[in-house]
């Protein structure tokens, strides 16, 4: 009886949670993020394989970055189809990885690709990314075969998908 109970409850849990008639996907929970020296990050960055990649730099201390998360999933989810991969690369520190990064994945259920930058070089990666970044967080890449773009800015989902749009 208590496990049908159970059952019973947890088909309601779910059938509550539900959009629309929708039935969303239970996420694994992420319990590793691959950490990157830049020179193990680079080929991430330069990739020719006729996809459009959007590169987030951005950090869980960091206020600005995680306000413009959602913009990030959200053109993840309406993009992937078109050819487009967000990956989101995490400059938190190595020792926090644990403690901070992973839970804040899994409590934000990010679905993007993320990494962790572990570099200690940043006078060098810095400029190696581009050229004008002073270094702020966030800072977004957007390239693919036709064109690469910088920005050291925030952004929301349509000024996001609008910068997007000029390079696909």
């Amino acid at each position: 009886m208590l496990k049908k109970s159970f059952y019973t409850l947890l088909f309601f849990s779910l059938l509550i949670s539900c959009k629309k008639g929708e039935v969303k996907e239970l996420s694994q929970k992420v319990t590793s993020v691959k950490s990157y020296t830049y020179n193990e990050l680079k080929p991430l960055l330069e990739r020719n394989d006729g996809k459009t990649y959007v590169v987030n730099f951005w950090a869980t201390w960091c206020a600005p970055c995680i306000k413009e998360l959602p913009a990030f999933e959200k053109l993840n989810e309406e993009y992937a189809a078109k050819n487009v991969e967000v990956i989101l690369v995490s400059l938190d520190f190595p020792k926090q990885v644990d403690k901070r990064l992973i839970p804040f994945i899994n409590k934000n259920n990010l679905h993007s690709k993320v990494v962790l930058l572990n570099d200690v070089n940043e006078d060098v990666w810095i400029k190696a990314i581009d050229s004008t970044w002073s270094g702020a967080l966030p800072a977004t890449l957007i390239y693919n075969a036709k064109g690469r773009k910088f920005y050291e800015q925030s952004f929301d989902y349509e000024k996001l998908e609008s910068e997007l749009k000029t390079i696909l």
